[in-house]
């Protein structure tokens, strides 16, 4: 016959494994989601391409026919795509934000600097310190996505940023014909690709009306090898890498 003293230690011993066992699910769940983050968003990053060109910018006139500041530059989009597996029509974007842009390791030759799109009418890109990026990058949601005006699409599209090694050298000519503006300038300048490269890091905040996500973002750049290529191009797919956490 079990006694009363029996019966409260076997209580006290299920209520102890019980406590053990739900102790031991929710740190497998904050486990698992440290290493897995948010894995149904209403709104995911499904692709970036990066494009790696070189350009001269014509520096100030000169005796020599060509004078040109030699830039390399990384353009990169990243895509934004509404979740198809968790729809949810009343949630939309609400901004998206580049933010605690650091260069991890700067580059043998040459100073990196950020760009936004240029508002002004013309290439996408100018040069002008008023579109330089400090820290932060922000789009904001909007009927349709518009780069030049910092718009996203309130259930999706892309977000553009340039990260361009400025200072890589000059190069003057009076011999040359032409210019291609390619990688060849790197080798008219003597510069190596294992030169130029560099890694840059930031933080990747999708916020929407009900909820605000992040993740960090590494890249290596250029993401090619500019001393074969005369340019170089990425396009990522696979985001394992990347988690996205909810955010306060």
């Amino acid at each position: 016959m079990i006694t009363e003293k029996r019966k409260e230690t076997i209580k006290l011993i299920v209520a102890i494994t019980v406590l053990v066992l739900l102790l031991l699910f929710v740190a497998i769940m904050m486990i698992k989601y440290e290493v897995e983050g948010e894995t149904n968003m209403p709104y995911k990053l499904s692709k970036i391409v990066v494009i790696g060109t070189v350009e001269g910018v014509e520096a100030e006139k000169g005796k020599q026919k060509w004078n040109f500041d030699i830039y390399q530059n990384n353009d990169i989009y990243f895509y934004i795509d509404q979740n198809s597996e968790n729809i949810k029509e009343d949630e939309l974007i609400k901004s998206v934000k580049i933010s605690n842009i650091q260069i991890k390791n700067t580059p043998q030759k040459g100073e990196i600097k950020t760009y936004m799109p240029n508002s002004e009418a013309g290439r996408l890109y100018s040069y002008d310190k008023q579109f330089l990026v400090e820290e932060k990058l922000e789009y904001k949601g909007s009927g349709t996505s518009n780069a030049s005006n910092l718009e996203i699409g309130s259930k999706g599209g892309p977000v553009l940023i340039r990260f361009s090694n400025s200072n890589i050298g000059n190069y003057t000519s009076d011999k040359d014909k032409e210019i291609i503006h390619n990688s060849t300038l790197l080798k008219k300048i003597k510069t190596t690709n294992e030169e130029i490269k560099f890694e840059m890091g930031c933080d990747f905040t999708i916020e929407t009306t009900k909820a605000k996500y992040q993740a960090e973002v590494t890249l290596e750049l250029p993401t090619g090898n500019l001393d074969d290529e005369e340019s170089c191009y990425l396009e990522k797919t696979d985001m394992k890498d990347i988690i996205f956490k909810r955010v306060k």
